[in-house]
C-alpha cells in the first residue's frame, strides 16, 4: 500500500506526543496518537500493522476521523444498546417483583432471573436493589424472646455489668454440651505457602462431653470443668467449685440462662444454703447477654473446630490446658451501649458488641 500523510499542526503534535508519554493516560489514546503521528511520518500501512498490531480498518477510522474533526474526534464510539432509564415507574415495578418472589418456586430472585422475567437489564435491576438497599441473596436469622419480662430481666444482667456490685464477684455461667471427640482417619495435611491446611472427610467419634464454664466479667479469668453429663447435679457440682474459689462470705452473682438443669430443687436448695450467692437468669431465647458465650463461641475457633482428639479424655485435656493458657493473660469483655435515639428505629434497641 502506497504511504499516506497527515499534515499536523505544531499544537497537535505536541499534544499527540504528549499522550504517547503520559503514564496516566489511557493506552488506547497513546495507541491512535502514535498511528497518527506515524501517518504524518509518511509510514505506509503495513509499517503501521506491524507497530501498532493492528489492521487496516482500524488505521483508516481514526485517520478519517482525525481529517474530519481534528483532535476532537479522537474518542471511542460505541455502539452497544440503548441506555436503559429508570424511570420512577421502572423502579416500583421492580420493588414489587421483588417483593413478590418467584413463580418458578424459587425461593428469591437473582437480578438476572428478574431482569429476564421483566425485560431490562439485569444491572437496572441490581442498581435499583442497592439505592433500596435491598440484597435478596443474603438470609439473617433471629430469635424473638416473648418473656414478659424481658426489659427488667435484662437491665439486672446489664447492670451487673455496667456497674457491679462493691466487692462482689461477677461470674457468667453455661455448659457447652456434646462437645464431640472426632479423630480423623486421613493424616492433616500442614499450611504451606500457598495452600491452606487440609482435613480428610472421613473422621472417628469417640464420644462426647460437656464443659462448664464460668466466666469472671472483671478479670476475664475462666473456671472449667468438664463432665460426662450435663445433668442438675453436675451443674450445682460445678457451682460449689466456683465458691469454693472465692473468698468465704464473698457475695458471688451468678448469670445462667433458662435451661431447665439450672431450675431444679437441687439448685434452690444450694442457694438457700449459699446465701452470699445469687443466681440472675436472662430472659428467654436471650442466651446472647451471657457473656460466657462469647467466650465458648472462641474456645470453638481455637480448640474444637479444627481439632484432633484421640479420645474423650484426649478432648478434656486439651480443653483444659486451653483454659490455663488462657488465663494467664484473660481479657474481660468491653461492652459497648449504642445510644438508639442517633438512629431511626420504631422502639428503643440496645446495642451490645463484645470486644
Amino acid at each position: 500500500m502506497e504511504p499516506t500523510s497527515v499534515r499536523l499542526k505544531s499544537a497537535e503534535r505536541n499534544e499527540l506526543v504528549e499522550r504517547t508519554r503520559s503514564r496516566s493516560a489511557r493506552a488506547e489514546d497513546a495507541r491512535r496518537a502514535r498511528l497518527l503521528l506515524m501517518l504524518s511520518a509518511d509510514r505506509s500501512y503495513s509499517e503501521i500493522r506491524r507497530a501498532l498490531g493492528c489492521n487496516a480498518s482500524y488505521i483508516s477510522r481514526w485517520k478519517r476521523r482525525f481529517l474530519a474533526e481534528r483532535l476532537a474526534g479522537l474518542y471511542s464510539r460505541h455502539a452497544g444498546r440503548a441506555v436503559d432509564q429508570r424511570t420512577p415507574r421502572l423502579e416500583a415495578k421492580i420493588l414489587e417483583w421483588t417483593r413478590r418472589g418467584p413463580r418458578d418456586g424459587a425461593t428469591h430472585w437473582s437480578s438476572r432471573k428478574l431482569a429476564a422475567e421483566l425485560g431490562v437489564s439485569h444491572m437496572i435491576v441490581a442498581r435499583v436493589w442497592a439505592r433500596a438497599g435491598l440484597k435478596p441473596h443474603r438470609l439473617e436469622r433471629y430469635m424473638a424472646s416473648d418473656d414478659p419480662d424481658f426489659e427488667a430481666k435484662a437491665a439486672d444482667v446489664i447492670a451487673l455489668y455496667v456497674n457491679p456490685p462493691q466487692h462482689a464477684a461477677v461470674f457468667c455461667v453455661d455448659e457447652k454440651t456434646a462437645i464431640q471427640a472426632l479423630d480423623r482417619l486421613d493424616p492433616v495435611l500442614p499450611l504451606s505457602p500457598g495452600r491452606l491446611e487440609r482435613h480428610g472427610f472421613e473422621y472417628y467419634r469417640h464420644g462426647t462431653l460437656s464443659l462448664y464454664a464460668a466466666f469472671n466479667t472483671r478479670s476475664g479469668e475462666v473456671l472449667g470443668k468438664t463432665v460426662a453429663r450435663h445433668t442438675s447435679q453436675e451443674f450445682v457440682a460445678f457451682l460449689v467449685e466456683v465458691v469454693a474459689n472465692q473468698p468465704p462470705g464473698k457475695e458471688i452473682h451468678l448469670v445462667a440462662d433458662n435451661l431447665s438443669a439450672h431450675k431444679t430443687a437441687r439448685v434452690q436448695q444450694f442457694l438457700t444454703t449459699h446465701a452470699n450467692v445469687h443466681l440472675h437468669y436472662t430472659p428467654t431465647y436471650s442466651s446472647w447477654l451471657n457473656q460466657v458465650e462469647l467466650w465458648f463461641a472462641k474456645s470453638e475457633r481455637d480448640v474444637i473446630a479444627r481439632g484432633v482428639f484421640t479420645s474423650v479424655k484426649d478432648l478434656a485435656r486439651k480443653l483444659m490446658r486451653y483454659i490455663r493458657h488462657y488465663n494467664r493473660n484473660p481479657k474481660p469483655i468491653k461492652w459497648m451501649y449504642r445510644n438508639p435515639k442517633h438512629r431511626i428505629v420504631p422502639h428503643t434497641i440496645l446495642s451490645v458488641t463484645g470486644h
